[in-house]
């Protein structure tokens, strides 16, 4: 079937379309007055970074993490958010927020402390995994921050696009459309940093390679910046990985994707061996292989499921099929307090629908690496009016702002669909804005934002900007959908659950090690007897 008979299809079901899952995951760096990253550990009165549910801390102690529930609602979705702002700020001993992906310029990473868990085993193996991609990466790469937009449907979805089936079946096709939705993310996911790419620049301290700094512009005491990127954090200064360029991790199927992730976990890297797992009777990374665990993966959008207690996530999806999936490419939205605004949400809600619902023949590697290199145009030079994009791998090419009119054709239809479900034209004010950014890609957060940060100066002037006046609306407004004692109860909790889990800890964590990685060919250095 084609996207609109699909589309048609589904919608004859209301709740297909009006009860899809998402989830918001944001990060962002906790700074001083004088817009250094702060040394301070991760505020007690936000309760336990390992079990709170809604508040943890991701490389860092100064990196936080704000995770909402699912919802089915984007107004709630976005309160929830707004909410778990509001309390973290007001228990930041007059810390702020950074409100950008890029941090501003950082001294001595060594100065980064990474993230503490408590003294339990899974604290304790969270911990070293961060001190392994501080070993092989640099914690300044780590401090990079992002949004995380989680997305799954119904099972009415799947109900009205598949019928009736037995539980093997329904899983084997659900897994199979998030895999085909997967692979229409990689060819035309590249819309994404084109209208949300918000670093346009970054700290010259990114750039270690003189030759290449000569390519950029600078304004400021030390900002550098490339006239029509979008989001270098994408790009190779950014977050990347350059040890799993070669990693060959297909999107075909499930069995595929799995396979390639377990090789990655279970073959020795050269380079990583060279940094030791035990050095001077101090652990430095989990194992040497190229990936330590499944999570070092580097990827714009994964395959997900909710694991079972000790259960890995690999072996949740091989268990169960996928359950949703998870969006990787968003910058942090500096001209929003919670780094996300609503046109954002509901422009992935159409995307996600359109992605799922148009055919998505299989990927060889090569396409792969076609479609990625159309990513990497466009966080450097999106923004360019000239910019082609390539069709495929046989030559063809076609320009940005065209190939970005077919697919806001079709994303109209799905507009269309959800309001007349809804009953309001929220979805087609949407796509009606974006579509002039198409047009016009002076309309684009990374364009807007590089004009403020030339006005200002420089990344840093513009970030205290923000993070003041972000703070100042998060502690004026009213909590929109929970309150002051709900967080506060949620804090509570999280430190018996923390404690709990202490107690109960029956292994060693040498042998929590050797257990956890009793499939992978690794050498676990005990340090106990």
């Amino acid at each position: 079937m084609t996207f609109s008979e699909r589309l048609q299809q589904v919608a004859k079901n209301p709740e297909a379309l009006t009860q899809l899952g998402r989830g918001l995951e944001r990060e962002s760096l906790r700074i001083t007055e004088d817009l250094q990253v702060s040394s301070l550990p991760h505020p007690t009165a936000l309760g336990s970074a390992l079990t709170n549910k809604w508040i943890t801390t991701d490389f860092a102690e100064s990196l936080l993490e704000f995770i909402t529930p699912v919802s089915r609602d984007v107004d709630d979705l976005l309160a929830q958010l707004d909410d778990i702002h509001k309390f973290s700020l007001s228990h930041m001993a007059g810390e702020r927020l950074w409100p950008m992906s890029m941090p501003c310029f950082v001294g001595d990473q060594d100065k980064i402390e990474l993230a503490q868990y408590g003294s339990s085993n899974t604290g304790q193996m969270k911990t070293l995994y961060r001190e392994g991609l501080k070993r092989r990466y640099g914690s300044v790469m780590q401090i990079i921050s992002g949004v995380h937009f989680n997305f799954s449907f119904p099972d009415t979805f799947w109900d009205s696009l598949f019928g009736d089936q037995t539980e093997q079946q329904r899983q084997d096709s659900v897994s199979d459309a998030y895999f085909g939705l997967i692979r229409n993310y990689y060819r035309f996911g590249w819309l994404i940093p084109y209208l949300f790419g918000s670093s346009p620049a970054l700290c010259g301290s990114f750039i270690q390679n003189e030759a290449l700094k000569a390519s950029f512009e600078k304004v400021g005491k030390g900002t550098y910046f490339l006239e029509n990127a979008t989001a270098l954090r994408l790009s190779d200064l950014g977050y990347t990985n350059h040890a799993q360029s070669s990693l060959k991790i297909g999107f075909n199927s499930i069995d595929q994707y799995l396979t390639g992730l377990n090789s990655a976990i279970h073959t020795p890297s050269e380079e990583f061996s060279e940094l030791g797992v035990m050095v001077d009777g101090k652990r430095q990374q989990l194992n040497s292989n190229v990936l330590q665990i499944e999570n070092e993966l580097y990827a714009p959008i994964r395959p997900k499921r909710v694991a079972k207690s000790g259960e890995k996530p690999s072996e949740a999806l091989k268990r169960a099929g996928v359950e949703y999936i998870e969006v990787r490419s968003l910058d942090v939205n500096p001209f929003s307090p919670i780094g996300i605004d609503e046109d954002q949400v509901r422009f992935l809600d159409l995307f996600l629908i359109w992605a799922t619902l148009t055919p998505s023949p299989d990927m060889t590697d090569c396409e792969l690496a076609c479609w990625r290199e159309n990513w990497n145009k466009v966080v450097v030079d999106g923004r360019n009016p000239e910019l082609l994009l390539k069709i495929g791998c046989h030559g063809e090419e076609l320009l940005l702002k065209a190939w970005g009119r077919r697919v806001f054709a079709e994303l109209e239809q799905v507009a269309i669909t959800l309001d007349g479900l809804y009953g309001n034209d929220k979805y087609q004010q949407t796509h009606q804005r974006l579509l002039t950014w198409i047009e016009d890609p002076q309309l684009t957060f990374s364009a807007k934002l590089l004009d403020q940060i030339k006005t200002y100066q420089g990344i840093g002037p513009l970030g205290d900007y923000y993070a003041t006046a972000h703070a100042k609306q998060l502690a004026q407004q009213a909590f929109r959908f929970y309150d002051q004692a709900t967080f506060e109860q949620e804090v509570a909790a999280s430190v018996i659950k923390q404690h709990q889990i202490e107690q109960s800890d029956t292994l060693s964590f040498d042998e929590f090690l050797a257990d956890y990685f009793a499939d992978v060919d690794v050498e676990i250095p005990m340090l106990t007897k």
